[in-house]
């Protein structure tokens, strides 16, 4: 499982138009799920989503001491299966490595409600649809997560 975090200022995601998901301060989460996650994957991303430290002391303007939790911020999670994707050969990916749809979904939600089970506001995209994301990158402050790398 990948994600890639942006710390925000603001964060939405659209789907024909229409806010599905919206938070102010916090993390965009961009999430990949990758054949052969598990479970435990998907709780062990939500539980560094939650406890990574990307946020400043209160107060002050920069630095990384606090977590989203630890400074009531919100996460925006939206799916995305092309951070699975393979570009080592030719000029188009490979998305053999994305888990397929319904597994794929099964997951997703586990890292949702295990961030919501955490206590952390979270929203979400719509799995499966052709979404527009829009964010104010924070710093910028950008983090690539993989559940099959040691945290």
């Amino acid at each position: 499982m990948r994600a890639v975090l942006q710390r925000v200022t603001e964060a939405s995601v659209s789907v024909e138009g229409e806010v599905v998901g919206q938070i102010g301060s916090g993390l965009l989460v961009l999430l990949g799920v990758a054949e052969g996650d598990t479970d435990t994957d998907a709780e062990t991303i939500a539980t560094k989503i939650a406890e990574i430290r990307l946020f400043p002391p209160e107060g002050e303007a920069s630095g990384m001491e606090r977590s989203v939790t630890e400074t009531a911020g919100a996460v925006l999670v939206v799916s995305q299966f092309t951070l699975m994707g393979d570009c080592r050969k030719g000029r188009r990916p490979s998305w053999l490595a994305a888990a397929r749809p319904d597994e794929g979904k099964r997951l997703y939600e586990r890292v949702v409600a295990a961030l919501q089970a955490r206590g952390v506001p979270t929203q979400t995209g719509t799995f499966r649809t052709h979404m527009q994301v829009q964010l104010t990158n924070d710093g910028p402050v950008t983090i690539l997560l993989d559940s099959r790398k040691a945290f």
